[in-house]
């Protein structure tokens, strides 16, 4: 399942499309929204795919997240952009270690088709992933008027938490995704969620709280809008690290562009930073589970992301 499509790659030619890229640029640049709350934030570090508060009583943390859909995604895709807007939450949660909890969520629509279809997706993703919605916000509007949804999660983590913040140079990156799926009709997103066993969902998700257990992993972030090239980003700045993603080893489904792979939303994906010495047993975790898992690069003092492909070494250069 990791053979590339046939075309040719002009690394060069790649890289500079990554990095004008409206999704990956976004995420490149992600890091000058937390200014605004560097005040506010108390000791939470602003950064991370969930706030990690931390719990005196278990002696580990309270995470809690949040996530918009696009107003075009919710229109075009009502059913999809609930269902997603549990999926990713959930995602999140399991990329910093824990559990989740429960789920709430905003919506803002008419009575009527688009509002029961995106009911209708956030149900089947709660029953599938065995998460409640408990709760939320709902305004209704008029009918002309676009609808939006947004959504809230909380979890639970132990005293071991995998955060964006802990990547170091030297350490090496493994990127694990779930290739049993295919993309859903033209859009640049990868689905192994609505078409999996329900039990296969959520023993995935456990994968990473035991990576968190056994401290396995220096850092961790889900693959999210921006694909991994768009993930990189965040995770190195938050890090103050650069990282060389070899093309030639990352896990990619049979015949995709590269791409688009690499701009590509899974329903399961990971970016991880592991010590040499624990890449092999993190590789295997993922692996004995039927996760596509592979160490596809490293992490290097300097900053920045470079792609590698055969004898080539190209940056992403952002102009950001």
């Amino acid at each position: 399942m990791t053979q590339l499509s046939t075309k040719p790659i002009d690394l060069r030619e790649l890289a500079a499309a990554l990095a004008h890229h409206p999704s990956v640029v976004e995420k490149a640049g992600i890091h000058k929204a937390y200014t605004r709350a560097q005040d506010v934030c108390g000791n939470v570090s602003l950064g991370d795919d969930c706030a990690a508060i931390e719990d005196p009583e278990s002696g580990g943390y309270l995470l809690f997240a949040a996530e918009g859909m696009l107003e075009s995604f919710v229109a075009q895709d009502p059913w999809f952009a609930g269902y997603s807007a549990v999926m990713v939450n959930l995602s999140d949660v399991a990329a910093m270690g824990g559990r989740p909890i429960a789920i709430t969520n905003t919506l803002w629509a008419s009575e009527g088709p688009a509002c029961e279809a995106i009911w209708q997706g956030m149900r089947a993703a709660s029953e599938a992933y065995g998460v409640p919605v408990v709760g939320g916000h709902t305004t209704r509007i008029s009918a002309e008027a676009p609808a939006h949804l947004g959504a809230s999660v909380l979890g639970r983590a132990g005293k071991h938490l995998l955060t964006s913040f802990d990547a170091r140079a030297d350490d090496r990156l493994v990127i694990a995704v779930d290739l049993n799926g295919a993309y859903r009709g033209d859009k640049p997103f990868w689905n192994a969620s609505t078409t999996t066993d329900p039990e296969i969902l959520r023993s995935n998700l456990r994968l990473l709280p035991q990576l968190a257990e056994d401290q396995l992993c220096s850092a961790a972030k889900d693959i999210s809008n921006g694909g991994i090239i768009g993930t990189l980003a965040m995770l190195c700045a938050c890090s103050r690290v650069g990282v060389v993603v070899d093309l030639d080893r990352l896990p990619c489904p049979s015949g995709a562009e590269m791409m688009k792979w690499l701009i590509s939303f899974p329903s399961y994906g990971y970016a991880f930073a592991v010590s040499e010495n624990k890449v092999n047993e993190v590789v295997s975790i993922f692996g004995e589970r039927g996760v596509a898992a592979a160490e596809c690069g490293f992490f290097t003092k300097e900053e920045g992301i470079s792609l590698s492909f055969g004898n080539k070494v190209e940056p992403v250069d952002f102009a950001v």
